[in-house]
């Protein structure tokens, strides 16, 4: 089997930089419940993970995530989840009992979501992890027995010997979700870890989210990637990879999955508009691909 990159997270692995992103992810979620009526991913603890702090400045001024590219981000960042967690639900349906996050950052589904039988395997940076179960224990969360860290520092350690490690029965399907990782990461690591996938038992699958090639939309979705490319690599958090959907089905069917769906922003606002009409416009660049085994 096809070892998953040792770069999966490489550049998110500093500690205060993995903090750094998975906290403006979180806190976007955050701003969507209050924002957005009714929610259309509904995260009932996505403020309490925050902190006392910032769950504080969240509830102070929600109005901050709602301008600009900030309230077209906070839609990406709620219908992502939703999406991810909707084909959760319908793998699970079909008998599915292991759920990996991968770069879990803030993730809270371990801990509002219990489908019996379901194990949660939520992958990170030891540092970021540490960070989260700080938060969780300030808000009080208790962590529940199907849910598991499994610590990655991807400098040394391979995904599949830390999900084995972790109790994660690689022999048996496993339904992935990796979102907000693939931007930051080369084709090379990209690939290695979606082959590692399509190695896996026939009823496995992956939901991920990915970066349009800029040259592809329009002139003003364009120059807010542009803006948020800027911006990033300043932090230190470049954005590397970008695919036409298309081609990067076709890569995928190429590795041996034997159903691949893209969800752009027609498919997404067609799946999800009717319940959340306030769900106009979360831009062109938003893209997600569920490939299953």
């Amino acid at each position: 089997m096809a070892q998953a990159s040792d770069t999966l997270g490489e550049g998110l692995l500093q500690q205060g930089v993995a903090s750094r992103s998975a906290l403006a992810v979180a806190m976007l979620r955050a701003a969507h419940q209050l924002l957005d009526q009714p929610p259309l991913f509904n995260d009932p603890v996505a403020l309490s993970i925050l902190g006392p702090e910032h769950e504080a400045a969240v509830r102070a001024g929600p109005n901050q995530f709602d301008v600009g590219i900030r309230r077209m981000v906070r839609m990406a960042m709620a219908v992502r989840s939703r999406l991810a967690e909707d084909e959760l639900a319908q793998a699970v349906a079909r008998g599915v009992t292991q759920y990996v996050v991968l770069g879990a950052g803030l993730d809270s589904y371990g801990w509002r979501s219990h489908p019996p039988g379901l194990q949660v395997f939520e992958v990170d940076h030891p540092a970021t992890q540490a960070w989260k179960r700080g938060l969780l224990q300030q808000a009080g969360l208790a962590t529940p027995a199907n849910v598991r860290f499994v610590p990655v520092d991807f400098e040394r350690d391979r995904l599949t010997d830390a999900l084995r490690t972790a109790g994660c029965r690689l022999d048996q399907p496993v339904f992935f979700s990796w979102l907000g990782v693939t931007l930051y990461l080369t084709r090379v690591a990209i690939f290695d870890t979606l082959d590692m996938v399509a190695q896996l038992p026939a009823g496995s699958a992956i939901v991920f989210d990915y970066g349009i090639t800029p040259s592809m939309l329009e002139p003003v979705e364009q120059w807010g990637v542009n803006q948020l490319v800027r911006k990033y690599a300043a932090e230190g958090e470049p954005w590397i990879s970008f695919f036409a959907p298309e081609a990067l089905a076709g890569e995928l069917r190429t590795l041996g999955f034997s159903a691949v769906a893209d969800f752009g922003p027609a498919a997404l606002a067609a799946r999800y508009l009717a319940g959340c009409p306030y769900l106009t416009r979360f831009g062109g660049a938003t893209h997600l691909m569920l490939a299953t085994v």
